[in-house]
């Protein structure tokens, strides 16, 4: 039989004014295993509504830490970004129930599918810049933006929805400045995130310029043999596009990764912009319209499941630093 969490009350009401009630879901499968917490899908009882229920474990995350994700999802409305519903906590567990994006994650769904034109990852792009966008105009950076974090759902229509997941990194930016923890693989990481640096709403940016990348070609722009290589490779912005990835991609699909991959946070368009790029529209010319070999993309899919997901914070950073001090 599937396990009840009827027993437990809802305690994480961060600041909203209904009275503590009880949950009844039972648990059907497993979704997605992270870092910190286990994802499953679940159906309410009563309501027989199908949700994904995030149990962040006590002992790897303390209380203040998902309080401060909470804060920021009772916040939050769009239908680029996955819904908060509710709340409960368990003995072992603060557990957040989700909307459900039941076609999963992006890359995966892709994979499935098949037949990805520049079209699609156009679509799926702006999708997130959207969501982006929202979250920009409430001064929120997002900070985590990587393929395990953008699911897909089917609307009315049976089209697909990309939406951004786990605000868990995000953070309100104001007049302070806000250095960002360096936390487990640095792939989709910024320069100035890389480097210790003050973060800002651009740092978003970077991250989805590395993921068009990837989209288009089924490689990561900066991945090396270890995390300090790959973090060097970011701030001296060594990548290129190897004819045998980007055969059949346009140079619209590649001038709009350069746009947004550029070392100074400054220099990178805010999302508003990034929406008004020709290559993003729905429709335009200029496009390649020949199907994107996705075979590279299992791989990636597989190493990133796969991978050791390392912390790599002081000893990288000082690292990196004296290398590019080398250098000058």
């Amino acid at each position: 039989t599937s396990p009840d969490y009827s027993c437990s009350d809802w305690v994480l009401k961060c600041g909203r004014s209904e009275s503590p009630k009880k949950i009844n879901i039972s648990e059907t499968s497993l979704v997605i295993r992270g870092r910190f917490s286990v994802v499953k899908r679940c159906d309410h009882r009563s309501t027989k509504r199908t949700v994904a229920v995030k149990h962040i474990n006590k002992k790897l995350m303390r209380r203040d830490q998902v309080t401060q994700e909470l804060n920021l999802l009772w916040r939050l409305k769009h239908p680029h970004i996955v819904s908060l519903l509710d709340t409960f906590e368990t003995s072992s567990s603060y557990a957040l129930v989700l909307e459900l994006a039941d076609q999963g994650r992006l890359l995966d769904y892709i994979v499935s599918w098949g037949n990805l034109t520049e079209e699609k990852v156009a679509s799926y792009m702006r999708n997130v810049l959207e969501a982006l966008h929202y979250l920009h105009n409430c001064r929120i950076a997002h900070l985590d933006v990587k393929p395990e974090n953008l699911l897909v759902t089917h609307n009315a229509s049976g089209q697909p929805v990309v939406k951004l997941a786990d605000l868990g990194d995000a953070v309100q930016l104001n007049s302070a400045h806000y250095i960002h923890p360096l936390l487990g693989s640095p792939e989709f990481a910024s320069p100035e995130l890389v480097l210790g640096e003050p973060v800002s709403l651009s740092s978003d940016l970077w991250s989805v310029g590395v993921m068009t990348y990837v989209l288009l070609s089924g490689a990561s722009p900066f991945l090396d043999e270890s995390a300090e290589e790959t973090c060097l490779n970011i701030c001296r912005l060594d990548f290129s596009f190897p004819r045998d990835y980007f055969h059949g991609v346009s140079q619209a699909a590649r001038d709009f990764v350069c746009l947004l991959l550029r070392t100074e946070p400054g220099r990178r368009p805010p999302v508003g912009l990034c929406l008004q790029e020709a290559w993003l529209r729905a429709g335009q010319s200029g496009r390649a319209e020949t199907c994107l070999d996705t075979s590279r993309l299992i791989s990636f899919i597989d190493r990133r499941k796969h991978q050791t997901d390392t912390r790599p914070i002081g000893g990288v950073r000082s690292f990196i630093q004296s290398r590019l001090q080398s250098q000058i």
